[in-house]
């Protein structure tokens, strides 16, 4: 074989490889791509009763409790996202943690921006403060949990692009919803602030 068709087989030997490995890197990008997982939401079983308290906060605030509209999901832009951590941080500041007074439901008062109060008045807060800021009320919805500890625990649910987001008093870090360690009980609709489902 003379030095010009081992030099031409060579040549087309090593194109052939780097076509080969420029294939596969193709070919496993979108693999990964298709295998993203997907998006999961909380979903919502039936219509139940909603809290006693939360009736009782529509009945002095029914401003609070209107079907404003707007999208259901939320894109969550690099702005979106710094909003939405800019809020949760400064309401878990801005309000002294305090349990109502007997602890008993009857006794249990629901109300937003405060300077003291409980995790219900922190969801209320910072729903009020997002749909301030221009977000949809539909993406905005309380929910009702238990702690590991088996308390009673309201949060504020954001629904977005990249999932159920939780802003919890307990915490600044904001958690997907299935990532956190609360048993969910019930969510507000997002259509209907006065109307909620079992979870």
């Amino acid at each position: 074989m003379s030095a010009r068709k081992f030099l031409a087989a060579l040549v087309l030997v090593s194109l052939a490889g780097t076509q080969n490995l420029q294939a596969g890197a193709l070919s496993g990008l979108t693999r990964d791509l298709h295998e993203t997982p997907s998006v999961k939401y909380i979903q919502a079983r039936k219509r139940t009763m909603a809290p006693f308290a939360h009736v009782m906060f529509c009945a002095r605030r029914p401003q609070e409790c209107e079907a404003k509209g707007g999208a259901a999901v939320v894109a969550l832009s690099t702005y979106a996202d710094k909003q939405l951590r800019s809020v949760n941080a400064s309401v878990n500041r801005s309000i002294a943690p305090r349990n109502d007074a007997s602890g008993k439901v009857a006794d249990d008062v629901w109300e937003v921006n405060v300077k003291s109060g409980d995790c219900e008045d922190f969801a209320l807060t910072k729903r009020d403060h997002l749909i301030a800021m221009g977000w949809s009320s539909k993406a905005l919805r309380i929910a009702v949990a238990r702690t590991p500890y088996g308390e009673g625990h309201a949060v504020l649910v954001v629904k977005t692009n990249v999932g159920d987001l939780v802003l919890d008093n307990r915490t600044n870090a904001i958690k997907v919803w299935d990532k956190t360690d609360l048993k969910w009980l019930m969510i507000q609709s997002g259509d209907d602030p006065r109307v909620w489902y079992e979870l």
